[in-house]
């Protein structure tokens, strides 16, 4: 039996989400011209970045690159999401707590692992999974298992096809398109809401979040982010075209060499919902999802992020170099290293380490793309769309990240082990193909 591809599974139903959410939202129809034109016009002011990311293979995927986010409610939702993702090739990265925020959950990534996978369609999901202990009131805890104890986020179709991949190892063409439809499902907005007026004004009053993860059929798609050159011109031209940005970006400032990741969204939309009522229809609205921009920059180190954080606390980012090669001769961030054309002609007659190829022009070094995500701007994305009761520090900074696993099914990947490995592995490639045989040092 022949397979489809994970990577062209993975394809075939980011299209599908991006249609469906356009057709429910149709400001992210805006929002993804806005980038277009963004994007192009800082690729035709700026030659060198658009050399850049071709020779990096991150601009054949711009303008497919997107990152949804969902919020799962039981350890059940959370572990079948987990190998429904694993069918596209996509595995889960990193925890992230946000209750330190004041937001009542803890996530973690669902992304491709492999680098070639992430230059051939790196969608993202950002998913995370209701902390049920952190409602306080014991009643309304109560009402709000047994509520999503009721529903069952998959459809059968969804289930059986995952059962099938995991089952003959793939999906065939007939398979693979039904899954994406049926999988599909899972990420549809529901205009009925499946508690009552009275619960949902409970459920809003302890954590908007919590109402709109327990509220509904499913885990609705609640943004679907495009990825831009030059955020800070995407924000100065959302009010231009209609669309109410909130008021900062979430991330580092805007710099020369741009590290990690920069967020902002436009605000939450307010949708019409039906509660049921005992003498009919009583209806409402919600407010939850809404629209996404982000630019990537580089991934930075462990020693790189200490430095990022401790920035951060001080809002002063004056101690981490705006240089690419302080960045990398200080360890602050992630390379793939790659032979250039003049190495590749004297292959076999070069020796030193890889600083003296270099500074030879045998060797260049190109910044490793940032796909992972940052808390801090998480919870500010997340505080700015949930409304006035958005708090800081409203729960303890207990991670739980064991039972987060647990409920998984599987630990979550460390991200600078799989960027470690990917920069050892380009330096690896770089010396065989230059035929420099002696160890070298980074």
């Amino acid at each position: 039996m022949s397979f489809v591809h994970a990577d062209e599974i993975r394809s075939r139903f980011s299209a599908a989400l991006s249609a469906m959410y356009r057709a429910e939202v149709p400001q992210y129809g805006e929002l993804l011209t806005l980038v277009a034109h963004i994007n192009a016009a800082a690729l035709k002011a700026d030659p060198a970045l658009a050399e850049r990311l071709d020779q990096a293979g991150d601009l054949a995927r711009l303008s497919e690159e997107r990152h949804g986010a969902i919020r799962v409610g039981t350890a059940e939702e959370l572990s079948t999401i987990a190998r429904a993702f694993a069918v596209m090739g996509m595995r889960p990265v990193s925890y992230y707590n946000l209750a330190p925020a004041g937001v009542p959950v803890h996530s973690t990534a669902f992304r491709p692992v492999d680098p070639e996978a992430l230059r051939r369609n790196p969608f993202r999901v950002f998913c995370s999974l209701l902390r049920m202990e952190l409602i306080e009131d014991e009643t309304l805890r109560a009402e709000a298992e047994t509520t999503l104890a009721r529903r069952d986020i998959f459809t059968p179709g969804a289930r059986a096809l995952i059962d099938t991949a995991e089952t003959q190892g793939g999906l065939d063409e007939d398979q693979a398109d039904r899954f994406v439809s049926e999988l599909l499902e899972t990420f549809r907005w529901h205009a009925q809401a499946t508690v009552s007026a009275q619960t949902y004004d409970r459920l809003v009053a302890a954590h908007r979040l919590i109402a709109d993860v327990v509220s509904f059929k499913g885990p609705h798609i609640n943004h679907l982010t495009p990825r831009t050159l030059d955020i800070d011109a995407a924000q100065a031209e959302m009010p231009r075209r209609g669309i109410a940005p909130k008021e900062t970006i979430e991330g580092p400032p805007a710099r020369a060499c741009p590290v990690l990741l920069r967020q902002t969204s436009f605000k939450a939309l307010q949708e019409k919902i039906v509660f049921p009522g005992e003498t009919g229809a009583v209806e409402g609205a919600h407010t939850a999802r809404f629209g996404e921009i982000e630019q990537r920059g580089c991934a930075l180190t462990p020693a790189g992020r200490a430095l990022y954080d401790a920035a951060l606390a001080r809002k002063d980012f004056s101690a981490l170099p705006d240089d690419w090669t302080a960045l990398r001769r200080q360890g602050l961030a992630w390379f793939r290293y790659v032979p250039t054309e003049q190495g590749l002609s004297r292959a076999g007659r070069l020796s030193g380490d890889l600083e003296a190829l270099i500074a030879d022009g045998d060797v260049a070094a190109r910044p490793i793309t940032y796909e992972d995500f940052l808390p801090v701007s998480a919870a500010g994305i997340f505080q700015s769309n949930l409304g006035a009761e958005a708090r800081d520090g409203g729960y303890a900074a207990d991670p739980a990240r064991a039972e987060f696993e647990a409920a998984l099914g599987c630990a979550v990947q460390d991200e600078m082990a799989l960027y470690q490995a990917e920069q050892d592995a380009s330096i690896a490639d770089t010396l065989t193909a230059l035929g420099v045989l002696r160890p070298v040092a980074v």
